[in-house]
């Protein structure tokens, strides 16, 4: 037996999104968003299911604080919806989604967990889409004013802010790969959302330091550590292509002002290039006080012609895998924290989404998710070994306090540590919930 000890002001908590839990869609003034129009569109989502109710959070957010209060977790992250605050995008504020989200924070409060709100986990107001969405310049100024909107109102009760979750998945996954709203197919069009959603994130640090707004702000991308099957530079060079869609196209332009040459040169072979404006890499370069990291998968890569954008194959050495289908890999955890730290300092880390998909079903009352609880207990070593090397990591907050609506997948996949019944809505502490809860409480656990 070992004990893996994390230091006693480390940050512990939970994380969800708007679409994927509050449900109430046509309710409290809230107008449509790109997922519950992509949600509608035959063949887009497993089952053709939607958001509509979810996990009925917006009426059930006092018992769900109530869980995370017995959890005994430090954070709270939860994304605001930006057509509950800006039913067209732009134009009038929907005061009802206003006093929705005070109501919802001051009970956070009330409770001692700390709101670590993200202002955009990819529910775009249709309207916005209807003009175009991020392809559109005018979308970065309508984010800027809903963002605004949002500081004033909370200054002082929201200390963390995250602008954007995932850009990667927001403009590449939905824009090029098509597989979430708005569903497009289009390389330079998921290039040009890509450069737009930076632009908008600097601009939103700019106004935030413009406020003198009291706490931080950070950007929270997803990232993969993909490792060379080989060491033959040619399975070197297809997984630094492949890991650097997602971090250096999304890391370089924030922490150096530039986007990778090596990518950009690949990418205009491929017939699509940045669209740079003057002053826009100045704006998107803004410092940050904070990163989110999203980290679930790896996998073991190599070259092979003509395979996908980077000439580049996953190869199946055997990893086990979630009930998603992907690699349980931890080292690759423990690789990319280090390779991140390794090639922009040392910024202080919140690991703000990491978990797992286990579709285990309530027996007798309990859900004993040894899946999960593996999971994390590995992924938490893996952290624990980045942090011993040196990286900045401030806090860990586990995906997802409960199951949900998981995007195209429908309600097919269960990522949370609270079963949730989507007919009756019923809420059921999985085993990994009680697992987490007494690792939050001692800050330590044994292997």
């Amino acid at each position: 037996m070992a004990i893996i000890q994390f230091p006693k002001d480390m940050k512990w908590g939970v994380a969800t999104a708007s679409y994927q839990i509050e449900g109430a869609v046509k309710e409290g003034g809230r107008g449509p968003s790109i997922w519950d129009t992509f949600s509608k569109t035959p063949g887009k989502v497993v089952n053709g299911d939607n958001g509509d109710v979810a996990c009925d959070s917006y009426h059930r957010y006092e018992e769900d604080i109530a869980i995370m209060k017995e959890l005994g977790i430090d954070y709270y992250r939860f994304s605001v919806a930006w057509p509950r605050i800006f039913p067209n995008g732009t134009g009038e504020v929907n005061q009802e989604g206003l006093d929705f989200y005070h109501r919802f924070v001051d009970t956070l409060l009330e409770n001692g967990i700390e709101p670590m709100c993200t202002l955009y986990h990819w529910d775009l107001p249709q309207a916005l889409q209807d003009k175009g969405g991020w392809d559109n310049r005018e979308t970065i100024d309508a984010f800027v004013n809903y963002a605004e909107v949002m500081f004033k109102e909370f200054n002082g009760k929201i200390k963390h802010w995250i602008t954007f979750n995932e850009p990667w998945c927001s403009s590449y996954l939905s824009n090029y790969i098509g597989a979430h709203a708005p569903g497009y197919t289009d390389l330079q069009l998921a290039m040009n959302v890509a450069h737009h959603i930076l632009v908008a994130h600097g601009k939103a640090v700019v106004k935030f330091r413009e406020l003198d707004v009291d706490g931080q702000i950070g950007y929270a991308p997803n990232v993969e550590w993909n490792e060379p099957y080989s060491n033959k530079q040619e399975d070197i060079d297809a997984c630094k292509r492949a890991g650097a869609w997602f971090i250096e196209w999304f890391f370089d332009p924030v922490f150096k002002g530039s986007y990778p040459q090596f990518m950009v040169d690949w990418f205009k072979e491929k017939g699509a290039e940045p669209k740079i404006e003057d002053g826009d890499m100045e704006i998107i370069s803004q410092p940050i006080d904070f990163l989110g990291i999203n980290y679930y998968t790896g996998s073991v890569g190599r070259y092979a012609e003509g395979s996908g954008l980077f000439d580049h194959e996953r190869v199946d050495t055997g990893y086990q895998k979630t009930d998603i289908g992907w690699n349980i890999y931890p080292e690759g955890f423990y690789k990319v924290l280090r390779y991140i730290t390794d090639n922009y300092g040392q910024v202080p880390i919140y690991i703000t989404e990491n978990g797992s998909c286990y579709n285990d079903e309530p027996v007798d009352g309990k859900v004993n998710d040894e899946g999960r609880i593996n999971y994390l207990q590995r992924h938490l070593v893996a952290l624990h070994r980045s942090m011993e090397a040196g990286v900045n990591i401030k806090g860990y907050l586990t995906w997802s306090l409960l199951d949900n609506f998981e995007w195209a997948e429908g309600y097919t996949m269960r990522f949370g540590i609270v079963h949730v019944n989507y007919r009756t809505l019923e809420r059921t502490k999985k085993e990994s919930y009680y697992w987490y809860k007494q690792t939050v409480h001692n800050k330590f656990f044994e292997v």
